[in-house]
């Protein structure tokens, strides 16, 4: 793709953008914030983002089943997050940050290989999906990240920005800008997460 066909793509983008997708964009933003900041928002603002995605990815206009599906267990894991930081006691110790066993490893890759072969046989067979395969890869590895992030993996990071890369595209071509650019900002901040949790491992062997 040239620069000009890129450019028009774009401006067509920015010109298709609803106020409902920058309304879950915008939240969205804020609940990554509150998430870096260790604030319990994270969570209610994150219930406004992925609830309005699962309406908006599922639509016909855009047709991103998996991701759709994605966002609707982000809404319910919010729930679940709220609910139980809600409870914690201060004095509880928090899971530390480590790297990932080979064990891990395994767990990650058969979640991310399985879950894209599910995915994807379930978009190709049972919707009408114009993007099955990419739709399918960038919801079966956010899954995995997601796995090693609850178990405070440093390699999280890392599953997570190979989603956010593939990601990128794929919603530029499906117009959604706003979405895109969020997924932007989210490819950052999982590279300044990567460096954050490296350190704070370092500070555990001193």
């Amino acid at each position: 793709m040239n620069v000009d066909v890129f450019y028009q793509a774009l401006i067509e983008g920015v010109r298709a953008m609803s106020w409902l997708e920058i309304l879950a964009a915008i939240f969205g933003a804020i609940s990554v914030v509150c998430s870096k900041q260790n604030s319990i928002w994270l969570y209610p603002t994150g219930l406004v983002s992925t609830g309005i995605y699962v309406y908006l990815l599922s639509r016909e206009q855009f047709k991103l089943y998996a991701e759709a599906t994605l966002n609707a267990y982000y809404f319910i894991m919010s729930v679940y997050g709220w609910y139980h930081w809600a409870r914690k006691k201060p004095s509880e110790p928090e899971v530390p940050i480590a790297w990932a066993s080979r064990t891990e490893w395994i767990v990650t890759a058969v979640t991310a290989l399985i879950g894209w072969a599910v995915f994807y046989y379930l978009l190709s067979h049972f919707s009408n999906s114009d993007v099955p395969l990419v739709d399918a890869f960038v919801s079966a590895t956010a899954c995995a990240g997601m796995w090693l992030l609850a178990k405070r993996k440093i390699e999280n990071w890392v599953i997570l920005n190979i989603s956010n890369v593939v990601a990128i595209p794929l919603l530029f071509h499906k117009k959604l800008v706003a979405t895109a650019v969020l997924t932007i900002f989210l490819f950052i901040v999982a590279v300044m997460g990567y460096f954050s949790w490296k350190k704070i491992w370092k500070s555990y062997s001193k």
